[in-house]
Protein backbone atom coordinates (compact mmCIF):
# COMPACT_ATOMS: atom_id res chain seq x y z
CA UNK A 1 0.00 0.00 0.00
CA UNK A 2 2.71 2.60 0.86
CA UNK A 3 4.52 1.89 -2.49
CA UNK A 4 1.27 2.64 -4.12
CA UNK A 5 1.06 6.08 -2.32
CA UNK A 6 4.32 7.27 -2.65
CA UNK A 7 3.95 6.37 -6.51
CA UNK A 8 0.71 8.52 -6.58
CA UNK A 9 2.58 11.51 -4.76
CA UNK A 10 5.02 11.50 -7.00
CA UNK A 11 3.31 11.22 -10.77
CA UNK A 12 0.39 13.99 -8.43
CA UNK A 13 4.10 15.90 -7.89
CA UNK A 14 5.32 15.56 -11.10
CA UNK A 15 2.06 16.56 -13.18
CA UNK A 16 1.25 19.49 -10.52
CA UNK A 17 4.90 20.65 -11.78
CA UNK A 18 3.32 21.25 -15.40
CA UNK A 19 0.76 23.78 -13.59
CA UNK A 20 3.37 25.32 -11.99
CA UNK A 21 5.44 25.50 -14.51
CA UNK A 22 2.97 26.97 -16.42
CA UNK A 23 2.02 29.55 -14.05
CA UNK A 24 5.47 30.81 -13.59
CA UNK A 25 6.50 31.04 -17.22
CA UNK A 26 3.57 33.13 -17.54
CA UNK A 27 3.25 35.40 -14.66
CA UNK A 28 6.69 35.26 -13.10
CA UNK A 29 9.30 34.97 -15.82
CA UNK A 30 7.52 37.52 -18.50
CA UNK A 31 6.16 39.58 -15.54
CA UNK A 32 8.14 40.15 -12.58
CA UNK A 33 11.36 38.33 -13.04
CA UNK A 34 11.36 38.98 -16.89
CA UNK A 35 14.93 40.20 -16.53
CA UNK A 36 16.11 37.06 -15.97
CA UNK A 37 13.66 35.72 -18.40
CA UNK A 38 13.92 38.10 -21.75
CA UNK A 39 17.78 36.73 -23.33
CA UNK A 40 15.79 33.47 -23.29
CA UNK A 41 13.90 35.38 -26.15
CA UNK A 42 16.75 37.25 -27.54
CA UNK A 43 18.87 35.13 -30.34
CA UNK A 44 22.06 33.97 -28.70
CA UNK A 45 24.95 36.68 -29.25
CA UNK A 46 26.48 37.12 -25.91
CA UNK A 47 29.31 34.70 -24.96
CA UNK A 48 29.27 31.35 -22.98
CA UNK A 49 27.11 28.54 -22.39
CA UNK A 50 24.59 30.22 -19.89
CA UNK A 51 21.70 32.78 -20.24
CA UNK A 52 20.48 34.74 -16.77
CA UNK A 53 17.12 32.83 -17.35
CA UNK A 54 19.25 29.44 -16.71
CA UNK A 55 18.85 30.77 -13.12
CA UNK A 56 15.09 29.26 -13.02
CA UNK A 57 16.86 25.97 -12.46
CA UNK A 58 17.71 26.86 -8.92
CA UNK A 59 14.35 28.58 -8.35
CA UNK A 60 12.86 25.01 -9.09
CA UNK A 61 15.61 22.86 -7.72
CA UNK A 62 15.48 24.66 -4.14
CA UNK A 63 11.51 23.48 -3.49
CA UNK A 64 12.40 20.04 -4.68
CA UNK A 65 15.42 19.93 -2.17
CA UNK A 66 13.80 21.31 0.80
CA UNK A 67 11.62 17.97 -0.24
CA UNK A 68 14.16 15.85 0.04
CA UNK A 69 15.32 17.49 2.96
CA UNK A 70 12.76 17.34 5.36
CA UNK A 71 10.51 14.23 4.00
CA UNK A 72 14.09 12.15 4.74
CA UNK A 73 14.88 13.84 8.07
CA UNK A 74 11.21 13.89 9.43
CA UNK A 75 9.76 10.40 9.76
CA UNK A 76 6.05 12.48 9.80
CA UNK A 77 6.39 13.96 6.61
CA UNK A 78 8.40 11.34 4.50
CA UNK A 79 6.31 11.56 1.93
CA UNK A 80 7.41 15.06 0.96
CA UNK A 81 10.33 12.89 -0.54
CA UNK A 82 8.35 11.92 -2.91
CA UNK A 83 7.72 15.19 -3.65
CA UNK A 84 10.85 15.68 -4.39
CA UNK A 85 11.02 13.20 -6.54
CA UNK A 86 8.27 14.46 -8.61
CA UNK A 87 9.43 17.36 -8.85
CA UNK A 88 13.41 16.27 -9.95
CA UNK A 89 11.86 13.74 -12.54
CA UNK A 90 9.90 16.61 -13.70
CA UNK A 91 12.99 18.96 -13.88
CA UNK A 92 15.10 16.22 -15.90
CA UNK A 93 11.68 16.04 -18.33
CA UNK A 94 12.21 19.65 -18.62
CA UNK A 95 15.67 19.79 -18.98
CA UNK A 96 15.37 16.93 -22.15
CA UNK A 97 13.16 18.27 -23.78
CA UNK A 98 13.18 22.60 -23.84
CA UNK A 99 16.94 22.65 -23.38
CA UNK A 100 18.37 19.63 -25.43
CA UNK A 101 15.41 19.21 -27.87
CA UNK A 102 13.65 22.24 -28.15
CA UNK A 103 16.75 24.49 -27.77
CA UNK A 104 19.73 22.03 -28.75
CA UNK A 105 22.03 23.07 -26.28
CA UNK A 106 23.26 19.69 -26.45
CA UNK A 107 22.94 17.53 -29.48
CA UNK A 108 22.02 14.40 -28.41
CA UNK A 109 17.53 14.20 -29.23
CA UNK A 110 18.50 15.31 -33.26
CA UNK A 111 15.44 13.06 -35.21
CA UNK A 112 12.29 12.73 -33.03
CA UNK A 113 9.58 13.29 -35.22
CA UNK A 114 5.93 12.43 -34.09
CA UNK A 115 3.14 14.55 -34.09
CA UNK A 116 3.81 15.24 -30.48
CA UNK A 117 7.68 15.98 -31.05
CA UNK A 118 6.58 18.60 -33.83
CA UNK A 119 3.62 20.15 -31.87
CA UNK A 120 5.84 20.75 -28.97
CA UNK A 121 8.35 22.30 -31.30
CA UNK A 122 5.52 24.82 -33.18
CA UNK A 123 4.09 25.59 -30.02
CA UNK A 124 7.31 26.76 -28.13
CA UNK A 125 8.27 28.37 -31.56
CA UNK A 126 5.21 30.42 -31.41
CA UNK A 127 5.91 31.70 -27.64
CA UNK A 128 9.52 32.38 -29.12
CA UNK A 129 8.39 34.48 -31.79
CA UNK A 130 8.09 37.21 -29.44
CA UNK A 131 10.80 39.02 -28.34
CA UNK A 132 8.80 40.52 -25.82
CA UNK A 133 7.19 39.70 -22.72
CA UNK A 134 3.67 40.71 -24.00
CA UNK A 135 1.26 38.97 -26.60
CA UNK A 136 3.40 35.68 -26.03
CA UNK A 137 1.16 32.17 -26.11
CA UNK A 138 2.16 28.61 -25.10
CA UNK A 139 3.51 29.09 -21.66
CA UNK A 140 3.54 25.01 -20.58
CA UNK A 141 5.70 22.53 -22.22
CA UNK A 142 4.46 19.24 -21.86
CA UNK A 143 0.44 20.28 -22.76
CA UNK A 144 0.14 21.85 -26.02
CA UNK A 145 -2.83 23.05 -27.59
CA UNK A 146 -4.46 20.65 -30.36
CA UNK A 147 -3.93 23.56 -32.52
CA UNK A 148 -0.07 22.94 -32.50
CA UNK A 149 -0.82 19.49 -33.93
CA UNK A 150 -1.54 18.81 -37.92
CA UNK A 151 -0.61 19.25 -41.10
CA UNK A 152 3.37 19.71 -41.36
CA UNK A 153 3.87 23.43 -41.47
CA UNK A 154 7.26 25.38 -41.70
CA UNK A 155 8.10 24.20 -38.65
CA UNK A 156 9.88 27.16 -36.30
CA UNK A 157 13.61 25.62 -34.82
CA UNK A 158 14.99 26.96 -31.90
CA UNK A 159 18.45 25.86 -32.95
CA UNK A 160 20.05 29.20 -32.18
Amino acid sequence: MNFLFYTLVTLAAYLMMEFVAWFAHKYLMHGLLWSWHEDHHKPHEKEGFFEKNDRFFLVFAIPSALCYILGSTFPSVFFLFFIGVGISLYGLTYFLIHDVYIHRRFKWFKHLDNPYSRAVLRAHGTHHSKQTKEDCESFGLLVVDKKFFGKRQKDVSMSE
